[in-house]
């Protein structure tokens, strides 16, 4: 098998059965439609540069961005395919190169060069491994919540800026990717490797179909008798299904059992899971409290296990389990509060390790601050719901309704621009452009408001709970909470990749804890408020973090 169009699945490891793409199956995915999903997931001849330059291979290809020097492209040659920004095991043995969760090295992902200019997208590649679990917040995809379905975020994905296709290309991009997959003669190393042509493989009859690759009735496909649209969505359906199959280990009973931490609580009986119809956040108090009550912890010793590609003993031990415990402690009332309340859990709940939710963590303004002076992002002037309703033009993201947006907010700061800056789900929210989302980024929107209202500290917008004015105001520079599992395979940190050690993103929260409580950072997290940490914490936390790590393979 060629390195570059190995996936996940070149080590071997059997990995348990994630969630099905909920319209089109309850029951676990079927691996043919897993296997197909991987090959488009691998595909390079959907982006715009195979589209105006056939075979010629795209320069961007050529190298994998990193944080230090560049790595070789596993897909030089070629255009751009998702596994360029979402990477497993392509630069496993590569110098400075190593396993990926479906995440790139980069702090901004690369992006393929066109008229606009840009080079870079506004944020880093988020890892795929975990970001489809069932949640009760609901769904909700990208950073800024963008998307409401996966499919959604693919078919986005094809036909979008990443792909090298500008706003207002759409029907150009979609009417490609059928004629790539209806001319598609089988020759390639993917169809080679896939069970054959795309129009063999979808119909899912020809008896040349090996039977693991032979696609159940309910996801064949005719391509002679669809249209590009209807070829367009049930392959955006097929990719989505693959990506939910991307989940870290777990036992027989559903439980993670990959890290340190998970065999931790195995061997000293700790809750692994919560029980049927308990949240995430009840059962991270629960755990809490079953831990304070734990005299003699048993630890995890290097001889129970190793690592294979990860640069760190396999151990959890007295410096986990007090990072642990900072990781847990949330906020005391007045007066008897903790010497080291990390108050993590508010938005990293166990056992996924985050809420999925939308949360102002301070990074935007840290980043905005550090281009254009201390306090600019307090006194940057940002619209209200009607004049930006007014001209949509001059403030929201560029789309397919309005491709000559300026985008100003949905950007990376520059030096000679202070109108750039990155405001996340401020973009969305309210935004007729995004119909599908707001439901869901309403209620969650709604939620952090009535829990800022609830603290004597947090400062209060709007004098409605949660009318649509206060809740775009309660979005700005709001991004999805990341979940903590194997981040040792994810650096940079944080969605435009400031940091790139766990202690130095760990160690920020210090800093916008202290500017919240001191009125001086713009719409913080209620959570924020509650955070007392010393620079003796950032270590042991940054060492439970590592304790989460595992094979993802």
């Amino acid at each position: 098998m060629n390195p570059a169009f190995t996936g996940r699945a070149s080590i071997g490891v059997l990995l348990f059965i994630g969630h099905a793409v909920a319209a089109l199956a309850a029951a676990p995915m079927d691996p043919a439609v897993v296997a197909l999903g991987e090959r488009l997931f691998l595909e390079t001849r959907f982006a715009q540069f195979y589209f105006s330059h056939g075979q010629g291979g795209d320069p961007l290809m050529e190298t994998t961005e990193t944080v230090t020097e560049p790595l070789p492209g596993p897909f030089s040659g070629q255009s751009m395919n998702c596994a360029a920004c979402h990477l497993v095991d392509q630069q496993l043995d590569t110098t400075g190169g190593g396993m990926r969760t479906y995440n790139d090295f980069a702090r901004r992902s690369p992006i393929p060069l066109r008229e606009d200019g840009k080079t870079r997208a506004v944020r880093n590649s988020p890892p795929l491994v975990n970001a489809s679990l069932s949640r009760s917040t609901g769904f909700l995809f990208h950073f800024d919540g963008e998307f409401a379905t996966l499919t959604d975020l693919v078919k986005a994905t094809y036909s979008g800026r990443n792909y090298g296709w500008l706003p207002g290309e759409r029907a150009q991009a979609v009417s490609h990717f059928a004629a790539v997959v209806r001319n598609d003669d089988g020759s390639g190393e993917l169809a080679q490797e896939f069970g054959g042509a795309y129009r063999i493989v979808l119909a899912g009859t020809d008896p040349s179909i090996p039977e693991e690759l032979r696609l159940p009735e309910s996801w064949r496909l005719d391509v002679d008798s669809a249209s590009d649209e209807e070829i367009f969505a049930h392959l955006a359906g097929l990719t989505a299904a693959y990506v939910e199959d991307l989940e870290f280990s777990r036992d027989e009973n559903g439980a993670f059992n990959g890290s340190p931490y998970d065999l931790f609580l195995a061997k000293n009986g700790l809750p692994r899971q919560p029980r049927k119809g308990e949240s995430d956040e009840r059962y991270s108090r629960r755990l809490m409290n079953r831990l304070e009550q734990l005299r003699r912890p048993q630890f995890v010793t290097p001889q129970e296990g190793g690592f294979a590609f990860h640069d760190q003993t396999y151990v959890f031990g007295p410096q986990e389990l007090q990072g642990m415990r900072i990781f847990f402690t949330r906020a005391q009332p007045r007066g008897r509060q903790s010497a080291a309340v990390g108050n993590c859990v508010a938005c990293h709940a166990a056992p996924a390790f985050t809420d999925f939710a939308l949360h102002n963590t301070g990074i935007s303004q840290l980043e905005y601050d550090s281009v254009h002076g201390e306090g600019a992002f307090a006194s940057l002037y940002i619209p209200t719901l009607r004049e930006r309703r007014h001209d949509p033009d001059a403030w929201l993201p560029a789309t397919e309704n309005h491709p000559n947006a300026a985008e100003p907010y949905r950007a990376i700061p520059a030096p000679d621009n202070p109108l750039l800056v990155d405001l996340g789900a401020w973009n969305i929210f309210a935004n007729a452009d995004f119909p599908r989302t707001q439901d869901t980024l309403r209620r969650q929107l709604c939620r952090e408001q009535l829990q800022a209202r609830k603290h004597p500290g947090a400062v209060l917008i709007g004098h409605s709970h949660c009318a649509r004015p206060a809740l775009l105001e309660r979005s700005i520079a709001s991004f999805k909470t990341p979940g903590l599992r194997d981040t040792g395979h994810s650096a940079p940190y944080m969605h435009n990749g400031a940091f790139d050690t766990l202690e130095a993103a760990t160690a920020v929260y210090r800093r916008v804890s202290v500017m919240a409580r001191n009125g001086l950072l713009r719409n913080p997290a209620p959570a924020l408020l509650d955070i007392h940490l010393q620079a003796e914490d950032v270590e042991p936390l940054a060492a439970f973090i590592r304790s989460l790590n595992e094979d993802y393979e």
